[in-house]
């Protein structure tokens, strides 16, 4: 069990949520911190009924991560991969020769919604009811980030034909079950909040429409209470259980598709957003239907995360960045103490080498790893690196994510680029040689 929150810590978190939910409108707002593997903190308020982490709200595009996961476990069995066309899998649409993975980072140039009524407000039906046509092909590949519910409606029918078991139930048996997000469905399931729109002008509300999106449920279609979407949360911080590899998630974290529009630095991975917010990188997913909003965000770095649920189609501002603030702000993460490691590489392969004329450091971290960067306040490309079976060491970021790396006695060859010990060592190997007149002046 977490440890709660300190009462003054409690205090200010309640003072936002009682803020955001009054400001904001919302007939109802629910809201928690998560640390320590659950909920730390969480209240409901306006008119939710109690227990209020058991009441459901609609996800809606937090359905798009979980459709995310099921596919990512699909490619970690081999049966499916991110540069696979999505014609490999689900023949027949416009967008056929857009890859998986592009998809799934919303890089696939497919229109933002699925043709027909407003699919968030109309009931819908299989693929081949659609009716998609080329001119859903909006952009061409991987040429600008494009928020693509329609993309995600396919990727969760790759999933069913794959599975040969609908997308509800496919994500039920192998993704919320497993976390014991058993109360996580894809209908509501009673105790659960009337979605509304609240007018703009007057304190009067107007219940919002329920209903299956078929082939689009893959986008937005999971209903949820706090506690279970708490969980998804601890998920997200790496408790993935049996449901995926960490290495898996961690992957899903990596930016690949950039947000331009966002005010701030906002970025979209493998099926989750990843943000900057105030000097922090926040990894989560928002969501939005009508008469519905929610989010769940972790700080990895802090170990926490927040999430909120709401019925109200507009109106109340996104909590969930301030609670993580607040937390931090009033009971900061004390982190482990420091102990000695052994070294990953020999300590003579350690300490300063050139790149050309310029110093760097390559340096043992923690946890096995390397990192190569230049000298503190120098200007230079920065990567850590982990060890490969074959004894090499493979870029985990950066410039060099990838790039191989192999350390010999006298120089590091690195995608290419070679660092000696001293600028320019003629008795390295330098590209292209050493002048045979040396330095000068």
């Amino acid at each position: 069990m977490p440890e709660p929150v300190l009462p003054s810590t409690a205090r200010t978190l309640l003072a936002r949520v009682a803020r955001v939910q009054r400001d904001g409108r919302a007939p109802s707002l629910v809201a928690g911190v998560v640390r320590d593997g659950g909920l730390a903190w969480s209240v409901g308020r306006g008119d939710v009924s109690e227990p209020h982490t058991d009441v459901q709200y609609r996800l809606g595009s937090i359905s798009k991560t979980v459709t995310a996961v099921a596919v990512l476990r699909l490619r970690d069995e081999g049966r499916v991969h991110l540069d696979d066309p999505l014609e490999r899998h689900v023949p027949g649409t416009p967008l056929g020769q857009r890859t998986v993975g592009q998809l799934l980072s919303h890089l696939g140039g497919a229109a933002a919604e699925s043709p027909g009524g407003w699919w968030e407000r109309t009931p819908g039906g299989p693929l081949e009811e659609l009716g998609l046509a080329d001119e859903h092909a909006v952009l061409g590949a991987a040429r600008r980030f494009h928020y693509s519910n329609l993309g995600f409606g396919l990727l969760g029918e790759l999933v069913a034909r794959l599975r040969g078991r609908a997308w509800d139930d496919v994500v039920r048996d192998e993704v919320l079950a497993p976390l014991g997000m058993t109360r996580t469905t894809p209908r509501p399931v009673a105790p659960a909040a009337e979605g509304h729109a609240v007018h703009p002008w007057a304190d009067v509300v107007l219940p919002e429409p329920e209903h299956h999106a078929g082939v689009m449920a893959a986008a937005g279609q999971l209903w949820s209470p706090l506690a279970d979407l708490a969980r998804f949360a601890v998920f997200l911080l790496g408790d993935t259980g049996d449901v995926l590899d960490p290495a898996t998630l961690e992957e899903m974290a990596i930016p690949a598709g950039v947000d331009s529009s966002a005010p701030g630095w906002s970025a979209y991975g493998l099926g989750l957003q990843v943000m900057r917010v105030e000097g922090r990188t926040l990894v989560g997913h928002g969501g939005s239907m009508p008469g519905f909003l929610a989010g769940v965000f972790v700080d990895r770095d802090e170990g926490t995360g927040a999430v909120s649920l709401a019925n109200a189609t507009s109106g109340p501002e996104p909590v969930v960045f301030g609670l993580l603030a607040d937390l931090r702000a009033a009971e900061p993460r004390i982190v482990e103490p420091w102990t000695p490691a052994p070294s990953p590489v020999p300590l003579e392969d350690l300490g300063v080498w050139f790149w050309g004329p310029s110093p760097y450091l390559l340096q043992a971290l923690h946890g096995g790893l390397l990192h190569l960067g230049p000298l503190p306040g120098r200007a230079g490309r920065a990567s850590r690196f982990a060890r490969r079976d074959d004894g090499t060491w493979v870029g985990l970021d950066g410039y060099y994510a990838g790039e191989p790396l192999t350390i010999a006695a006298d120089h590091l060859d690195l995608g290419t680029f070679v660092f000696t010990r001293t600028p320019y060592d003629p008795a390295g190997p330098v590209p292209g040689g050493v002048d045979e007149g040396g330095w000068r002046h």
